[in-house]
């Protein structure tokens, strides 16, 4: 699987390396794995630099669906990108539905400095950790 992720609670931490052709399939796995970790509140690094995003528009749009139900459920926290350079209209939709979501998101070239303006963000606070609840 050309997706691989890595969850560290104790870092609030989320890795995530795309390389390869990566599916419609995979991405749904990832999103599940958060889920099921309690890790969407977590800083994220998606570095998907040398992948090629493989899927149809349909897959596109259930994949933009589910990543809203997501959104919807619990804080998202901060989000760095880095993305392959390449013109491409699937990236640019899965893009603008990751973008949707109420947090800090920025793309990057290097995955240093992404990393770097990422832990200096502090994750999203879980629902039962908020203010007056």
């Amino acid at each position: 699987m050309p997706v691989h992720w890595t969850i560290e609670p104790d870092r609030d931490l989320v890795t995530v390396v795309a390389e390869g052709e990566v599916t419609c399939s995979e991405l749904v796995a990832m999103v599940d794995a958060l889920h099921e970790r309690d890790a969407h509140g977590y800083r994220k690094l998606y570095d998907g630099g040398r992948s090629i995003m493989r899927m149809t528009q349909d897959e596109v749009l259930l994949l933009g669906v589910y990543m809203r139900a997501e959104h919807a459920r619990s804080p998202m926290g901060p989000m760095a990108a880095i993305l392959p350079e390449v013109d491409s209209e699937i990236l640019a939709r899965l893009l603008g539905m990751v973008a949707l979501a109420d947090r800090p998101f920025r793309l990057f070239a290097k995955r240093e400095r992404a990393l770097k303006w990422l832990l200096a963000l502090p994750p999203a606070r879980h629902p039962s950790e908020r203010v007056g609840q």
